[in-house]
């Protein structure tokens, strides 16, 4: 289990694959570059695959301090130099595309292409479903221990009764967070708004969203893409706001051609 030392934080960090071309797997809110088991050994033979814990997540470091998209990015960034593996493809789920969003926005050097999954950009204006989730997650975010925010947040993730296990581990997996540390990344959530800025991002980006997604609502989805109206649009049916688990199969495929597509024609530019 390799660490970096980065950014001036310590951060876990994972790979996978033969290949060369450099992908990087970025989590959830709460989450961990655990989310991701179900991508690596579909990309494996055409891809380096990284994914790590942001800072306050799961193994790596949860320095004191205020916690921002934009230090996401930064330390991202400071990872995939670190590694040699700039210019990267770069997949995002929720905070985890709100992190791709910054670093197609600030660092378009080391971005090959995007892929935002289940994401929106920027909370605000807030939909009144978006103002009772946060609240309640920062109330619970506040307390103790995690163990009930844990337990709602794996119930939105894996509503149906065959996923019961997918839930269980779920929710040991976000109770372990440090709830002070997740106070401060759900608060990075709520300042980040980067609205039509987006429209500057160059690199080709892939928008994915489930239509069974009980955290983000379609309405931040479409805002995504009014705010990048050059992407590709995919649309997961049945697919829940952890999709790349619960339809793995489908974002697999949807993924590995958006990549294969980017490459050739990134291969044509430059031969």
């Amino acid at each position: 289990m390799p660490f970096a030392e980065v950014n001036g934080v310590k951060l876990r960090y994972e790979t996978w694959g033969i290949g060369t071309t450099p992908v990087v797997f970025i989590h959830g809110l709460g989450s961990s570059a655990d989310d991701w088991f179900m991508q690596f050994p579909a990309l494996a033979a055409g891809y380096r695959c990284i994914a790590l814990d942001l800072r306050g997540h799961g193994l790596s470091e949860k320095p004191r301090g205020t916690y921002s998209v934009q230090l996401f990015a930064a330390d991202v960034v400071a990872l995939l130099v670190a590694l040699h593996a700039v210019p990267s493809h770069v997949v995002g789920l929720s905070l985890g595309g709100m992190v791709a969003q910054e670093l197609g926005l600030a660092y378009p050097h080391v971005v090959r292409s995007l892929t935002l999954l289940n994401t929106l950009p920027g909370i605000w204006p807030p939909t009144r479903e978006m103002v009772t989730v946060g609240l309640r997650r920062f109330r619970l975010g506040a307390a103790p221990a995690m163990d009930g925010i844990a337990a709602r947040v794996a119930r939105s993730l894996f509503p149906r009764e065959e996923d019961a296990l997918l839930r269980r581990m779920t929710e040991q997996r976000i109770a372990a967070n440090d709830p002070v540390a997740y106070r401060r990344a759900t608060l990075a959530v709520v300042r980040y708004r980067p609205g039509a800025a987006l429209r500057r991002i160059s690199r080709p980006v892939l928008i994915m969203a489930g239509d069974s997604d009980l955290v983000v609502a379609r309405e931040y989805q479409e805002r995504l893409r009014a705010n990048l109206p050059h992407a590709e649009w995919v649309i997961v049916a049945g697919g829940g706001h952890a999709c790349n688990i619960d339809h793995a199969d489908e974002v697999n495929r949807a993924v590995l051609a958006f990549l294969e597509r980017v490459d050739g024609r990134s291969e044509g530019a430059h031969g």
